[in-house]
């Protein structure tokens, strides 16, 4: 029996290891996040806890600009409760290969660097918030999932972890205004 251990614990991490970008690689439409977000762009979210009970909604309004090589991202936040909130990215991109863009971020609320590759229509994006809860500062890490749906429209999905475990889901939809009629 205690043979088997090593065997079942490999098999249990393999399959948290998640999908790569890079299996996105082929499917279109492409996704450059400087192109995609240069204007303003509204997006729709919810904020779940992990047993899918949805806690928060909420609009953003994102204003992106260029910055010589930076790509500016002011994020006006309005929830469901009337509270407002304001980020503001910076974003890098950092290089890239096989058909594949890095970017690096900050944010004042972001502990460190934020990271993230594209590949065909995704992105993803990977950070450590630190977010504000009933005067106690938690550093949460975020696993964002873009997908490129059409050129006016992104779908976004993220997971919010500490220590491994899941706390909730952050779903968007992105919406440019330049398409909108």
């Amino acid at each position: 029996m205690k043979r088997w251990i090593p065997t079942l614990l490999a098999a249990l991490l393999a399959g948290c290891a998640g999908p790569d970008v890079q299996q996105y690689r082929a499917a279109t439409p492409a996704l450059d996040p400087a192109e995609y977000f240069d204007g303003v762009t509204d997006a729709w979210g919810i904020f779940q806890k992990r047993n899918g009970e949805v806690t928060k909604r909420f609009h953003v309004e994102i204003t992106g600009s260029r910055q010589q090589d930076t790509l500016v991202l002011d994020e006006r936040f309005r929830y469901d409760d009337g509270t407002t909130q304001q980020r503001v990215w910076r974003l890098v991109r950092d290089g890239g290969d096989n058909g594949e863009q890095r970017w690096r971020g900050t944010a004042a609320d972001v502990k460190g660097e934020a990271q993230g590759t594209a590949a065909g229509n995704a992105l993803r994006w990977q950070y450590t918030l630190l977010l504000p809860v009933d005067g106690t500062t938690y550093e949460m890490q975020f696993d964002d999932w873009m997908f490129l749906i059409d050129r006016c429209t992104m779908m976004n999905r993220a997971s919010m972890r500490k220590f491994g475990i899941e706390f909730g889901q952050v779903t968007l939809t992105f919406r440019r205004r330049a398409c909108n009629p």
